[in-house]
């Protein structure tokens, strides 16, 4: 059984088919790639994924589950999180708070618990504070864990962006163009990022990218959206010398 299976999934705004009897099948463990041009609808497939937005038809199944249409935490929960283009981080808070906000599907109490510090509401901070340091040290913040997440250089902003995202333990993690704004140098250590929390977590990931040499780097089968249509789907090297995605990227 595959991890995640789409359907048949199409949008339509204001009378636009934005995605178009979109289809996919990602097994566990796959690192798999959506591309295509500026505008192919990718991102809405993203936001379909996760609960942002409601799918027009078709249907979004999670180890099996229909998830089609739930809210975006309901989706979380099942085991999905994301991370997006524009990096979205509580700058106010600490780096290990960030991460600690990403623990709630794991630790949980009362609101009396924290109103009366509680032996419990001491329990599981401890616990969360500890898992959130775990986390921060695969990825290379554990000195960090004081600072402001604002603070941070860009690169580590996208780390704490994904760190925050593991905590919620997911099955499936999708990434929305997790390079954007990157150096080559910020590039090169999200790739060694990447196949690391894969080992370490055995996790499924699905990556919207433009980084060609990013997603031929580390990407095994890619699906190609264009004009939110599927163009073709299979292993990377064979869709990268696809001549219509060649010509989907640079024209006539």
């Amino acid at each position: 059984m595959s991890l995640l299976e789409v359907k048949n999934l199409s949008i339509s705004f204001g009378g636009l088919k934005a995605v178009d009897d979109f289809n996919l099948n990602i097994e566990k463990g796959d690192l798999y790639g959506l591309i295509g041009p500026n505008g192919a609808g990718k991102t809405t497939v993203f936001n379909m994924l996760s609960g942002i937005y409601k799918p027009t038809s078709g249907n979004i199944f999670l180890d099996g589950v229909d998830i089609t249409g739930k809210k975006t935490s309901d989706i979380n929960k099942s085991g999905i999180a994301r991370t997006f283009q524009n990096i979205r981080l509580f700058e106010d808070m600490t780096v290990l708070d960030n991460v600690k906000v990403g623990l709630h599907n794991t630790y949980k109490y009362h609101s009396y618990d924290a109103i009366l510090r509680t032996p419990k509401y001491f329990k599981m901070e401890k616990l969360m504070d500890e898992k959130a340091l775990e986390l921060l040290t695969i990825f290379g913040l554990e000195g960090e864990k004081d600072t402001m997440a604002s603070s941070l250089p860009y690169g580590n902003q996208r780390q704490l962006e994904i760190a925050r995202a593991m905590a919620t333990n997911p099955k499936l993690l999708i990434l929305d163009e997790p390079a954007a704004g990157m150096n080559p140098n910020e590039t090169a250590e999200l790739m060694d990022t990447i196949a690391l929390i894969r080992k370490e977590f055995g996790i499924t990931i699905l990556l919207i990218e433009h980084d060609m040499k990013l997603v031929a780097g580390i990407c095994e089968k890619l699906t190609v959206l264009n004009f939110g249509a599927v163009l073709t789907q299979g292993e990377t090297s064979k869709v990268l010398s696809d001549p219509e995605v060649i010509k989907a990227y640079l024209g006539e």
